[in-house]
């Protein structure tokens, strides 16, 4: 009698809502293994009966082969009793237990939906819920674990007859794919327009939505992870007034394009570009502008003053039929598409609150019945040195884990007050939630709260630790705390977090300190002053400040920051250079302000102490003309690289490389400390620097020219500091964080001048830089952090620990 094996096998990672049981279904099969396969919390879990040699080839290919959705984590296998039986089945899911599987991503519409979408012939023709086992919504739809149709927000759409068969054949591709619906049994678009809003009777709500959009009408469209708000990009009237009703400023809206034909006269596309525009994520993606484009396409209220266009490509069917499936009527073809939200607050997910709060946004509404149960706005990405540099981490890229260097106890990470993120881990795994947002509105920190129950509950995770940034005023901070319930908090210094979170991404154990060079414009420093033009060396345990630029006032606080002219003469006044009326800062200040600006440095009012590289770059565009006024997040640096990248262009077209270099006048002054021995900081001074940037600019050199000179003195800056480390405690590897890493020009030139001087150079790549990074970094620091720190000079221990 031939031998028969049984085995049970346990797969762990992304392996549900990803067709992996309908794989494992047909793998079994057509080996003539007996058995069965079920989602169960900690993974899928198959049981498999036949000849050994079967039984052994279905568990030796089964991660390498798996679907292309799928992330196979682990693949653990057993030898149990044989059972008998015939035939291979999938069998009920089974709930309980911790939950160990990680739910996959929001996924954009499959080439084969695609086709159906567009055919005639096809019952999903035009079905604006289209999906399979390869694509549709995941992660936002997710009620509970193991991932089914009854723990997700479709669990209300009863399959009709033909939906069921497809859904139970193996040979199909919708087999057990959970979202799948028709115009029979699916969810349901419809129009809403009017005061108050109710339902029109068209017989095509998307045709009717196209034609609005066409006249100038501004929309709110339900998408997979919220309401975006959507305009034709290139109405110059539509395209204003939704930045007036949004109250946006100059921040840059995100474009939708129906294809790359559409954007190719607009921007520079690369093979990186274009692969991240056409792929399964469908982020938006940053892209540089072609001088001289076509302004009748674009609008120039959609991104003014921005050297980037922030484009996507439809990732839903909705989208697609909006934009148009060919032969239908000719209708815009770049939308604007930015959240369904006031600026500041969270994107807007249900549908009576997107009635009520965007009630004085939108003219009309594109929605349906499928609830959205975890909110999830657009990822942004850029290609930096044909590498991927992700700014905001959210659709398509969460919930995946990300793997750790060390094993970490289950822990919380609040993140910071802007660009808020949060995280969780436990072993050798973090999650971080998608994008939450600014901290000051009090529907964001609701929000907060919410994605906190909602990692937990998809993860298993139950923190017995919590990190916080150590700032005392950030609400993330104070929401933890309140919320600790006896564990532990810990207290993470915001640039030591910066710099853990590219170390972890990196995949750096600690056992080596790094070089660690944290640029942003605002974190609480051990001393009280406003930190961000920081080099530390630092491992996960703790940091040493080793140089940080030189203090200055900032004048007002925010006051400073919204309007960067007071940063520049703060700047100047430090530097003991003089306020002429002939400085494009001094002209932007109106006079009384200057008279109170000027009393207010005198007797130090209201006046703390920043190293902000986040403000030098603010306070040089506005003393290079560039920007006076920021509306948004950013912006005055944003149009120096903008400026810096005119500058580039120019030299290149004449060939000469003007503007790239520096020159002698343009470097900082790096003095020893006056005090605190040799282990006390180096002090990087700008005054060199401002004073060269006010001749430029005396002499009539353009704007662009003195941008791009400042920004190759910072790079020279960061070689010269990182350099006098290497020589003074042998370090090699440089990791570049924070928010000013985002500036492309900025990152590549630091990263060029490193790399040829020997160092091993780490930047950001999946987690952005930014302070949507901190979360990775304060889980690794928490984790790390001594129970009973032992300080040593010029050393700080990574994290503060307190019971809360």
């Amino acid at each position: 009698m031939e031998a028969v094996q049984r085995r049970r096998v346990v797969v762990r990672g992304v392996v549900q809502g990803v067709g992996f049981r309908p794989y494992v279904y047909t793998r079994a099969t057509g080996l003539g293994l007996a058995g069965h396969v079920t989602n169960t919390p900690e993974g899928v879990v198959a049981e498999v009966e036949g000849a050994p040699a079967a039984v052994s080839a279905f568990c030796e290919r089964l991660a390498a082969d798996a679907p292309p959705l799928a992330v196979v984590d682990a693949v653990d296998h057993c030898e149990v009793p044989v059972a008998g039986g015939a035939g291979f089945t999938i069998v009920a899911s089974r709930s309980g237990g911790p939950a160990r599987t990680l739910v996959s991503p929001d996924v954009a519409t499959c080439a084969d939906c695609l086709a159906e979408l567009a055919d005639p012939a096809d019952r999903r023709h035009r079905h604006p819920f289209i999906t399979c086992t390869h694509c549709g919504p995941r992660f936002t739809i997710v009620t509970g674990l193991p991932y089914d149709r009854v723990h997700t927000t479709m669990a209300r759409f009863p399959m009709c007859p033909d939906c069921a068969r497809e859904y139970a054949n193996p040979a199909d591709r919708r087999f057990h794919a959970q979202p799948v619906a028709c115009p029979a049994c699916g969810p349901r678009l419809r129009l809403l327009a009017g005061s108050p809003p109710c339902e029109a009777a068209y017989p095509d709500p998307v045709a009717e939505a196209r034609r609005l959009l066409a006249g100038g009408a501004i929309l709110a469209v339900k998408g997979l992870g919220g309401y975006h708000l959507a305009c034709d990009a290139a109405h110059a009237g539509a395209v204003a007034e939704l930045r007036r009703r949004k109250a946006r400023g100059d921040k840059p809206f995100a474009l939708m394009a129906r294809d790359l034909a559409d954007i190719e006269p607009l921007v520079h596309l690369g093979p990186a570009e274009r692969d991240l525009l056409t792929g399964p994520v469908r982020p938006i993606v940053l892209l540089r502008r072609r001088p001289g484009a076509d302004e009748e396409l674009v609008a120039d209220a959609v991104a003014p003053g921005s050297p980037d266009l922030g484009v996507m490509l439809p990732y839903t069917p909705v989208h697609h039929l909006l934009l148009g499936l060919p032969g239908d009527p000719p209708g815009p073809r770049l939308l604007v598409m930015t959240s369904g939200n006031l600026s500041g607050e969270p994107i807007v997910t249900d549908d009576t609150e997107a009635l009520d709060r965007l009630a004085r946004l939108a003219d009309a509404w594109l929605t349906h019945d499928r609830p959205i149960h975890v909110p999830c706005d657009d990822s942004v990405v850029r290609v930096c040195d044909a590498e991927v540099l992700t700014l905001r981490r959210s659709r398509g890229y969460a919930p995946l884990p990300l793997a750790l260097p060390l094993s970490v106890p289950a822990t919380l990470a609040a993140g910071g007050d802007l660009k808020n993120t949060l995280g969780l881990a436990e072993g050798r795994q973090a999650w971080l939630s998608a994008h939450i947002g600014d901290m000051d509105d009090l529907a964001t920190q609701y929000a907060f709260a919410r994605a906190e129950e909602q990692l937990e509950s998809i993860t298993g995770v139950a923190a017995v630790l919590a990190a916080v940034d150590r700032h005392p005023g950030y609400r993330s901070g104070r929401l933890v705390r309140d919320r600790a319930a006896g564990r532990p908090v810990v207290g993470v210094q915001h640039h030591h977090a910066h710099i853990a979170s590219a170390m972890a991404e990196h995949g750096l154990d600690g056992a080596r300190r790094v070089i660690g060079v944290a640029f942003d414009g605002t974190g609480y420093g051990d001393d009280g002053a406003v930190w961000g033009g920081e080099v530390l060396l630092a491992d996960y345990a703790g940091y040493t400040r080793f140089a940080h630029l030189a203090y200055v006032p900032l004048p007002g606080g925010d006051a400073a920051v919204r309007r960067p002219y007071r940063m520049a003469l703060s700047h100047l006044r430090a530097a003991g250079l003089d306020w002429d009326p002939d400085l494009p800062c001094t002209a932007a200040c109106p006079p009384d302000e200057l008279r109170l600006l000027r009393r207010q440095l005198e007797r130090n009012l209201h006046c703390v102490p920043t190293s902000s590289m986040g403000r030098l770059f603010d306070a040089v565009s506005s003393l290079a003309g560039v920007c006076h006024h920021a509306g948004y997040e950013a912006q005055a640096a944003i149009e120096l690289e903008g400026a810096a990248l005119t500058a580039a262009v120019s030299a290149n077209a004449s060939g000469s490389g003007a503007g790239a270099d520096a020159g002698p006048d343009y470097a900082f002054a790096l003095r020893p400390p006056a005090h605190g021995g040799r282990d006390a900081p180096l002090t990087a001074d700008p005054a060199p620097v401002l004073a060269a940037v006010v001749r430029d600019v005396r002499a009539g050199i353009a704007p662009g020219v003195v941008a791009a000179r400042f920004h190759t003195a910072v790079a020279a800056l960061v070689h010269r500091v990182c350099v006098r480390a290497r020589e003074r405690h042998a370090l090699d590897t440089v990791a570049l964080s924070g928010g000013v890493f985002a500036n492309a020009v900025l990152s590549s030139a630091c990263a060029r001048v490193l790399r040829e001087s020997g160092f091993t150079v780490l930047r950001h790549h999946r987690v952005p830089p930014n302070d949507g990074g901190l979360a990775l970094g304060q889980l690794m620091v928490a984790a790390c952090a001594p129970d009973h720190p032992q300080q040593g000079e010029g050393h700080v221990p990574g994290g503060t620990r307190q019971s809360a």
